[in-house]
């Protein structure tokens, strides 16, 4: 692979931000150099296969998705991106890594899951890629399993409060899974939702004749997100198991997130775009059945009770530490029309694996968290969660190669179309604006996203094996 120099830009990472030229040999950083640095006494630039121009604009670290859904079968049907098409969406948005979850059921084998998630995403990934893994069925063979997981590189797995039938575990499986996850150094990742309880509103809400979006998100009160995080939380400090409570919606949920914190407890939490912006009122609101595009769980929150504010602020604060995306896209025809007589039958998921990082950068242009925040969230915090920290998440020598070129002064205009690579016929973004632009994205050395369009492939996209989280030590 050749030799690259991007010069003339501002590296920024979590604790600051330089101008520097950035010295890329093969699929790694070699040297982050002062502006203009020569090679015995020679340009530097003269020495280099190619030199890519970022004057005036940002050289940050590719972005960590550490929540995502591809190929996701759920409520009769999967999510519409395939590893192909998600994580070449993913490149188009400067994120150049993505954390997917790979499923076991009651009844199934968790080898057996997980062998299932490698034949979907291998040869088929245009960035890299790494699994936590679904415990959808504690049984003594599940929890036997879990000992294997961090041989295979997988250091987290996730439990669900919520859909009883499905992927639902009780309080004695949760306590059981945590035990087993403590011996282990594995993280337990946590569906905070009450789900008999849901299941129970919903029902009557639609015996109601309330069966319309908006009423996913009243039967999935904040209470029961709230109440949730606390059991979750309790359940962790008994066991003394590492906790990561996913997609965070509520303010209180992150009240309880806040008070574990700061009595010391190993408790962590990540919150989405959609949780920062969208809301009950606006989306799941929308005339007649449109709602049904922004159905996710946990849902979207009263703008009017204050719960994106606050969820800035927690950002802010770090009493939530990241931002992913929780990708898991449906079609409106075909798939959540699934659901156009009872909101319990519309497919839960929204798709922002392109848009995280304009998003979130945009919360940079209004004040609400700094340059450096950016990367901190969408990068450097996912690769030191899940292990993949030094390889992922930092411009620094010895690194991958993992480079966005980011443009302040740019602009993109989301929406369906040109600036719409996701396998889906609607964008929950469509009609948003960012005050910037990814104008190049690099993955271990190679330009997958430049002026001239998409340079990547299915194939280029590695399995990343995972060590044991560097931010729990």
């Amino acid at each position: 692979m050749p030799t690259t120099l991007i010069r003339g830009g501002t590296v920024v990472s979590a604790t600051g931000r330089v101008a520097a030229d950035v010295l890329v040999d093969g699929e790694t950083v070699a040297a982050v150099l002062a502006p203009g640095s020569t090679l015995l006494g020679h340009d530097l630039a003269a020495s280099v296969d190619r030199v890519l121009d970022a004057t005036g604009r940002y050289v940050v670290p590719g972005g960590v998705d550490a929540h995502t859904h591809m190929e996701l079968p759920f409520g009769g049907t999967a999510a519409s991106d395939t590893f192909e098409t998600g994580t070449r969406a993913a490149a188009w948005g400067g994120t150049t890594t993505i954390i997917d979850f790979a499923v076991q059921r009651a009844g199934e084998r968790v080898q057996d899951g997980l062998a299932a998630w490698h034949a979907k995403a291998a040869g088929r990934c245009a960035v890299d890629y790494a699994f936590h893994q679904i415990i959808g069925g504690v049984d003594d063979d599940s929890l036997k399993a879990m000992a294997t997981l961090v041989d295979e590189g997988i250091t987290s797995y996730k439990l669900f409060m919520a859909y009883p039938g499905v992927f639902y575990a009780d309080d004695a499986q949760i306590l059981r899974a945590m035990q087993q996850a403590a011996e282990l150094g594995l993280l337990t990742m946590m569906h905070a939702e009450n789900g008999p309880a849901i299941d129970v509103l919903a029902a009557q809400l639609v015996e109601q004749g309330r069966t319309g979006p908006y009423f996913h998100g009243v039967a999935r009160a904040w209470q029961l997100e709230e109440e949730a995080t606390h059991r979750a939380i309790m359940l962790a400090d008994v066991t003394r198991a590492p906790l990561y409570v996913v997609h965070v919606s509520a303010k209180q949920a992150v009240q309880q997130l806040a008070w574990a914190r700061d009595a010391g407890r190993n408790v962590f939490g990540e919150t989405c775009p959609q949780y920062l912006y969208l809301s009950l009122e606006e989306q799941l609101g929308a005339p007649g059945f449109e709602g049904a595009k922004w159905v996710c769980s946990t849902p979207l929150r009263a703008r009017a009770e204050g719960h994106q504010e606050h969820m800035w602020r927690a950002l802010r604060t770090n009493d939530v530490q990241m931002v992913s995306t929780d990708h898991c896209p449906f079609c409106f025809k075909g798939q959540k029309e699934l659901g156009v007589d009872d909101f319990r039958a519309i497919p839960n998921g929204i798709g922002s694996v392109e848009h995280r990082m304009d998003l979130m950068y945009q919360g940079v242009v209004t004040g609400e968290i700094t340059l450096e925040r950016w990367v901190e969230i969408t990068s450097t915090t996912p690769a030191r969660m899940f292990g993949l920290y030094g390889r992922k998440g930092v411009v620094a020598p010895g690194a991958d190669a993992d480079l966005v070129v980011y443009d302040p002064a740019g602009h993109t205009s989301i929406g369906v179309g040109a600036t719409h690579h996701m396998n889906m016929d609607h964008s929950a973004w469509e009609g948003v604006e960012v005050d910037g632009h990814v104008d190049l994205v690099m993955s271990r050395g190679e330009v997958l996203v430049d002026a001239d369009g998409y340079h990547g492939r299915p194939g280029h996209g590695r399995y990343l094996r995972r060590d044991l989280s560097q931010y729990l030590v």
